[in-house]
């Protein structure tokens, strides 16, 4: 199916009559003249040429027709919206140009005109230019919005070439026929003659595209499937609408003329880049009417305002009714309002007044921090804000600051205040000027429509008071000699009587005197000195001696003033050295400095004069003095100084005579520090105090003391008998130590012990209990003997108890039977036993715990454990029952 032939305009340009488009530019005269030739008749969306728009105004973003049966697209294209016949006479629109953004406006004009052309012969060489025959006939469509018909409503006719040969069927599809919208369109089977069945809203469908179809009445396609697009033109049947019912906006009372207040905006649905959406803005009523304050653009809705300035103080808001009308505001274009609240904001255009010029107060002599008058103000302004505050000044008559002045917050008034006490006797009447001022600037603008600070006079009136004394100057001068004789006579501190300005009838009294040099005369107020005063001794030192006067009236009222006593330095104070003790390091320091200070003033001091002292002709010879400036001196030593400690005394003298000698002790050290030499003489000087000393003859004694315990105790202990009372407990020893070196004894009874000193003592007794040996705790008791194991070893090897049988040992000394044994062990262990079956209150305990040292594992006699047995008659049964090798080691030591 081929496209469709060229629009007819075109087609009629071989004939002779043409139009002439011509271009004009009037806007700033920045576009360029173009000429179009076209037919004099235009069909409907033909298109007639095209414009460079870009070369006229590069950023407009919005393009609009004057004529409304053209339209211009935004690449330039100048389409007919209708069917033109241009006649003879002439016809122009206008294409207007907007940038938004800048506000800029342009415009092209556009005419219309015949001009008859003559054909050239053609030249034989030329090609002849032919159209193809073309098979469809679709003619572009358009319908009208809303059209009333009558439906249905024929739109065009579609027809196939091939209709001449066969008979051809036409059918459609898409959106309308049997898409959404259903049923809107349908086409004669066999004339292809298009309908409509309703009208159509524009703003819901712009266009159909439908797809027509030609086949045979077998079946058969004869053509393809041709595009019929569909187009309904629009009406204007859409109000435009303000995207807000109401509007509100604020504008400070201070804006200047042309100020933008805000802006208002509407919509159109209909046709885009048409008269249809073509909108104006106006103003319709302001409310209040006069005066006119605020104007609108009437293409982008921005509204201005149009007077030099706005008071609020007047009206503090207006309403606008905005309008917007289509059709670029023609009488026939649709209409619709909005409302735009404007708030003018407060400024501070108006200066506080005082409600009077003058004003008057009184206080009474001597009050201070009491308030003694409020002004009041008027302001225009907002109130409680800023531009309504007042900030009030003293601008005159405060130099001596006895007043201030604050704002009451609340009232807004200017709150007065005494700080300083007045004196009626110098001022009986204060003349103070106010000034009156915004917390906020002045506006700018209004700055010429206002005068200076707005001012206030306020006279103050002092009232008198009967007062007392007054001691003025608070602090009074007197100069009194160092070291003056005490009863020296002074004059001192004076007081007077304000109303009087005289002395008499006054009091005077000492309230503070730190050294208690000065007494005071109670009726004239003179002092007499009655100590020595000494310069020197004040602390902090200083030349002048504060004493703290009381005067005192009739009526016993007081002031309180100080009474400054100069003290005049004298020479009574020499020069002090202030070194003792020095080190030097020979033969790194080749010298020392030394120093002085003198008390008194610098005119009774440096410089100073450094010599020897009365010194013997030895200490002339080592030592030297050299000056180094007014309070300093060198002191050097000869080469051949021997390391020693040496006496150097040294007379320094003011430059009065004031001379005082001081003896140095210098230590000539063989050192590379002085640091060296004083840690050597502190460890040599070191001294036992007598604490010290006491602790050491307390631990002497105390040493005495153990020693003479322990010989009372040998003593005693050789003079004891028969056995001792804790022997029950040490009736069976089991040791595991037998290597060399220990001194083991042989009693008679059998049992090995250890000696004390490897000697034996002769008697049968403990000698030792819980002694370690090898990690194994024994209990031992001896029998007596003074044979040592150590008698009956060979060269240090082991040795049984069989090999010491062979020894001399006196076994008949200690010698026992087992029945006196028995005798004397048994009443003592039920007797120990006793005592260990009870707790700490003496009640009989169930079991009595004691630990063993571990015997071993696998132990043919087990573990020793409590002393269950303790209630048997023969508490020594259990030796019978230790097994053969018991017997028999038993047998060889009691075998005599």
């Amino acid at each position: 199916m081929a496209a469709a032939e060229p629009p007819i305009p075109l087609r009629g340009a071989l004939c002779g009559l043409l139009l002439t488009l011509t271009v004009f530019n009037f806007a700033c005269e920045a576009c360029k003249m173009v000429t179009f030739n076209v037919p004099s008749r235009l069909e409907a969306d033909s298109i007639v040429g095209r414009v460079n728009l870009k070369e006229c105004l590069r950023s407009a973003d919005l393009i609009r027709s004057g004529d409304p049966d053209f339209r211009v697209l935004d690449d330039g294209s100048v389409y007919t919206a209708s069917t033109v016949v241009v006649s003879d006479e002439k016809r122009s629109f206008t294409i207007w140009l907007y940038d938004t953004k800048t506000r800029t406006q342009k415009e092209i004009k556009v005419l219309l005109e015949h001009q008859k052309k003559v054909l050239r012969k053609r030249h034989a060489k030329e090609a002849v230019l032919r159209r193809s025959k073309r098979r469809w006939a679709p003619i572009p469509c358009s319908m009208q919005e809303n059209s009333l018909g009558p439906f249905p409503l024929f739109l065009q006719q579609v027809q196939s070439d091939a209709a001449q040969n066969y008979t051809i069927f036409y059918s459609i599809s898409g959106h309308g026929v049997d898409q959404e919208p259903l049923n809107l369109f349908f086409i004669e089977r066999d004339t292809g003659n298009l309908y409509c069945t309703r009208p159509v809203d524009r703003e819901e469908y712009e266009v159909f595209d439908l797809i027509a179809y030609a086949s045979t009445a077998d079946g058969y396609s004869a053509d393809i499937p041709l595009p019929l697009p569909i187009r309904v033109e629009d009406e204007n049947d859409n109000h435009p609408i303000f995207t807000e019912a109401i509007y509100n906006f604020e504008v400070p009372e201070s804006s200047r003329l042309g100020t933008t207040v805000g802006v208002v905006c509407a919509t159109d649905k209909d046709e885009p880049d048409t008269m249809h959406t073509r909108l104006k803005y106006s103003i319709l009523e302001q409310t209040p009417k006069s005066p006119g304050l605020f104007s609108v653009h009437p293409r982008t809705g921005v509204i201005t305002t149009v007077a030099h300035y706005l008071d609020r103080e007047t009206v503090d808001k207006y309403s606008l009714i905005m309008k917007v009308q289509d059709m670029d505001g023609q009488v026939f274009g649709l209409i619709s309002t909005s409302t735009c609240i404007i708030t003018i904001k407060d400024s501070n255009d108006n200066a506080p007044t005082f409600k009077q010029n003058t004003y008057e107060a009184s206080v009474e002599e001597n009050a201070y921090n009491v308030e003694i008058l409020r002004i009041s103000v008027e302001d225009k302004d907002l109130i409680n804000t800023a531009n309504w505050r007042a900030n009030f000044t003293i601008l005159k008559g405060n130099e001596n600051g006895h007043f201030k002045i604050s704002t009451d917050r609340e009232t807004n008034e200017g709150v007065l205040y005494v700080v300083k006490p007045l004196n009626y006797e110098e001022n009986q009447q204060v003349i103070l000027e106010i000034g009156a001022s915004n917390e906020a600037p002045f506006s700018r603008d209004f700055t010429f429509r206002t005068t200076a600070m707005n001012r206030a006079v306020v006279t103050v009136h002092v009232r008198d008071q009967d007062e007392g004394p007054e001691c003025s100057p608070a602090a009074q001068y007197v100069r009194i000699q160092e070291n003056s004789a005490v009863g020296s006579k002074i004059n001192g501190y004076k007081a007077y009587d304000p109303e009087t300005r005289s002395t008499s009838g006054l009091r005077y009294k000492k309230l503070h005197d730190p050294q208690g040099w000065i007494a005071i005369n109670e009726m004239s107020g003179s002092i007499t000195t009655s100590k020595i005063l000494d310069r020197e001794a004040m602390t902090p030192r200083n030349d002048l001696y504060n004493i703290t006067v009381l005067a005192i009236d009739q009526d016993g009222r007081s002031c309180t003033g100080t009474l400054v006593v100069n003290i005049e330095d004298i020479n009574d104070n020499p020069p002090e050295i202030l070194q003792s003790y020095i080190t030097i390091c020979k033969p790194k320091m080749r010298y020392t400095d030394i120093s002085a200070v003198d008390p008194d003033e610098p005119i009774h001091g440096a410089p100073f004069y450094f010599s020897l002292a009365n010194t013997s002709p030895e200490t002339n010879r080592m030592w030297t003095l050299t000056k180094v400036n007014d309070t300093a001196a060198r002191l050097s030593y000869q080469k051949n100084a021997e390391f020693q400690e040496y006496s150097v005394p040294i007379t320094v003298k003011d430059r009065e005579g004031q001379s005082a000698t001081k003896t140095l002790r210098i230590n000539l050290c063989d050192c590379t520090h002085p640091s060296q030499c004083l840690a050597t003489r502190r460890s040599a000087g070191v001294r036992l105090g007598k604490w010290a000393i006491l602790a050491i003859l307390l631990g002497i004694a105390l040493l005495f003391s153990v020693l003479l315990t322990l010989v009372c105790g040998v003593v005693g202990a050789k003079k004891r008998k028969g056995f001792p009372e804790d022997l029950a407990q040490q009736n069976l020893i089991i040791s595991n130590t037998e290597a060399p070196g220990d001194d083991k004894v042989c009693s008679t009874n059998g049992f090995m012990t250890q000696t004390v000193n490897n000697s034996g003592q002769g008697f049968c007794g403990t000698m030792g209990s819980g002694v370690k040996n090898g990690g194994q705790e024994t209990i031992e008791m001896v029998k007596g003997g003074h044979q040592t194991l150590e008698s009956c070893r060979g060269t240090g090897h082991h040795h049984t108890l069989d090999s010491c049988r062979g020894g001399h040992v006196e076994m008949d000394n200690c010698r026992y039977s087992y029945s006196e044994w028995h005798n004397f062990t048994q009443p003592r262990l039920g007797e120990k036993l006793h005592l260990c079956n009870q707790n700490e209150d003496h009640v009989p305990s169930p079991d009595y715990v004691l630990t063993y040292n571990y015997e071993g594992r696998g132990s043919p006699t087990g573990s020793v454990g409590c002393c269950s047995e303790k209630q048997e008659d023969d508490g020594l049964d259990f030796l019978n029952n230790l097994g053969a090798k018991f017997t028999t080691l038993a047998e060889t030591c009691t075998k005599r």
